[in-house]
């Protein structure tokens, strides 16, 4: 029940603070200026709401491969609260009149562009690569709870490292907001998995 609690709890708080500033980044701490297209604040929305999608669709497969109450709950949130603040930085984009998509490599806001190389479809450092994502759909019960709990702490691990980025590059304060509240949940969640997979045996794989 404890694992409980803190899913739930930090779930609603997640949400209730992007319903909160889903809007109000237009012109947030940054005198009106809207963001250019290769900024930080652009990148890191480009980028996250990228990583973010990966992370709903692990979720909603691990549903449906185990029965265990504790990681569909889990699963059930972040995807969530992930699909919401994707909508959010996406939004965001469109009220900046900035495209979604970059002929840029991923990260480059961060000057990391070259940092991951794409093979497989891991775009991005944390993210699961398309064999990973095959073999999460083709596993059931333990083995698939355990595969997405290490799948989803690399993947927060990854999502900490840019939402950090943001918080020291991007200009637009709500942005860096959210972004901070990110580290601040993933890295809750991250301890949670560690003592998740514990609990089954196993460790993360990193």
């Amino acid at each position: 029940m404890r694992h409980a609690g803190l899913i739930a709890g930090a779930a609603a708080a997640a949400l209730v603070a992007a319903g909160a500033i889903t809007y109000a980044v237009a012109g947030d701490d940054g005198g009106g200026r809207t963001p250019s297209a290769e900024s930080a604040d652009a990148g890191f929305a480009r980028d996250m709401a990228v990583h973010h999608q990966q992370a709903v669709e692990m979720s909603y497969v691990v549903r449906d491969r185990t029965k265990d109450e504790e990681v569909r709950r889990l699963a059930y949130d972040i995807a969530q609260t992930q699909a919401n603040q994707r909508g959010m930085m996406l939004g965001w984009l469109g009220l900046w009149g900035l495209p979604k998509v970059s002929s840029e490599p991923p990260m480059t806001w961060m000057d990391m562009g070259g940092m991951a190389s794409g093979k497989d479809g891991a775009l991005m450092p944390g993210m699961a690569t398309n064999s990973e994502m095959k073999k999460l759909g083709e596993l059931s019960g333990k083995q698939a709870e355990v595969f997405y709990l290490q799948l989803m702490t690399d993947h927060h691990k990854g999502g900490v490292h840019m939402a950090e980025g943001c918080v020291a590059r991007c200009q637009v304060g709500v942005e860096k907001r959210l972004a901070q509240g990110m580290v601040e949940a993933q890295q809750s969640e991250i301890s949670l998995m560690a003592d998740m997979l514990k609990e089954r045996g196993a460790t993360p794989r990193s």
